[in-house]
């Protein structure tokens, strides 16, 4: 990005309206779009100071603490790189390793890995009425360690995946249908968006993707279209926001029960496995009680019913259907591949291969978010501190 485009958008960024210092970022559907829009453009001018080869290590000492409670490749690196990226060390929080697996309380875990904490990072996303509610209760607690004087400074949380929503991910495929549709979020308004389910051969995928796309896409301007199998419903508070959303952008938000009408004219696709709402809450129930036996019956039963829906997959047929039968293909993988990660699956080996580098640019977005979110969370004025850093140009490299 040439400089003048740097400092465009340094003073763009001054142009908006965001309260970020000291607060954590839990749901997206809790900040402005002005807000939603300041992480994209520091997302962006972050990546531009990297590309040009200047640091922006702002931190000089710190951790930023991972709590990841669920497997994850691309958000555990995403806030690995994102940390090391402003300067500080990235710790992961290994709950079989620490006092947690011998009943330490929520409590006292947040003040132990706090004190010289700047950033939780947390993945709890398999758990319908848990994920969320647990990252409040560690935001509770560090409340409660500064008013005792127990911590000197409060680190901020941010939400890596919960049962709600995955907000770095919908941010980062947010970001990249902004470039990919000419670099104004405006240019998003009447672009229709086809959420849908999409065969998978395993069970307990979160909801959190396609609430979170939907919920944040509808703040845009983007008709949203979200499909499923009946019975395949998402939380109802998620889609009363995204109706709520799309009535006040000027948007749309239908949901169908058929692959092909989502598909038709769409300009973006976003086909993703999710398991039924009642699945993930009877799991939920489940584990709790230590039930595995159940457990394992409720896995054969939803392997069952997922098989009675094997046709929706993502394939040249449905493709033609979108938009000049070139629509975008989003995923935030890893995507179940028919014929090559599995025997059917969400999508089929000549359309993810089509969309592959797409996919990978889709992901590329995301550790420059976590980044943002860090950085606005932590600097009461992110503005004057990313234009003293443009300006002063520390080479990050001898090169």
């Amino acid at each position: 990005m040439p400089p003048h485009e740097i400092q465009h958008l340094i003073a763009s960024l001054e142009q908006l309206s965001f309260n970020f210092y000291g607060q954590d970022f839990l749901l997206t559907s809790e900040k402005t779009t002005d807000e939603l829009q300041t992480v994209m453009k520091l997302a962006d001018i972050l990546r531009s100071l990297f590309v040009q080869n200047i640091s922006t290590r702002v931190f000089d000492s710190g951790l930023a603490i991972a709590q990841f409670r669920d497997k994850s490749t691309r958000t555990r690196f995403a806030f690995a790189s994102a940390a090391n990226l402003l300067g500080l060390s990235m710790q992961e929080l290994d709950e079989e390793k620490s006092q947690i697996s011998h009943g330490e309380t929520v409590r006292e875990t947040a003040h132990m890995i706090s004190f010289l904490a700047e950033t939780i990072g947390i993945r709890d996303d398999m758990f319908i009425g848990k994920g969320n509610s647990y990252m409040r209760e560690v935001a509770r607690a560090l409340d409660a360690g500064v008013q005792d004087g127990v911590l000197d400074h409060r680190p901020t949380v941010i939400n890596l995946q919960c049962d709600i929503d995955h907000p770095t991910q919908s941010l980062a495929d947010l970001l990249h249908l902004v470039h990919h549709f000419g670099g104004d979020p405006k240019n998003l308004r009447g672009k229709k968006i086809a959420m849908t389910w999409a065969y998978s051969p395993s069970y307990g995928k979160p909801l959190s993707v396609p609430q979170g796309i939907i919920t944040l896409m509808t703040r845009f301007g983007m008709n949203v279209s979200l499909a499923h199998p009946e019975g395949y419903d998402l939380l109802e508070p998620t889609l009363a926001q995204a109706k709520a959303f799309a009535a006040q952008s000027g948007g749309s938000f239908q949901i169908v029960h058929s692959m092909e009408e989502s598909f038709q004219d769409a300009d973006v696709v976003y086909p993703k496995s999710w398991a039924p709402f009642w699945v993930m809450s009877q799991r939920t129930e489940l584990l709790e009680k230590r039930e595995h036996q159940k457990i394992s019956q409720l896995e054969a039963e939803c392997l069952t019913n997922n098989a009675r829906f094997k046709s929706w997959e993502c394939n040249e047929s449905l493709m033609k259907r979108t938009q000049q039968g070139e629509a975008l293909y989003l995923h935030c993988l890893p995507a179940d591949i028919s014929k090559v990660s599995c025997e059917a699956g969400e999508v089929s080996a000549a359309v993810f291969e089509k969309y592959r580098v797409q996919t990978y640019l889709e992901a590329r977005y995301k550790p420059y978010v976590v980044a943002a979110l860090i950085l606005l969370g932590r600097f009461r004025d992110p503005v004057t501190l990313v234009d003293s850093l443009y300006r002063q140009g520390t080479r990050r490299i001898g090169r």
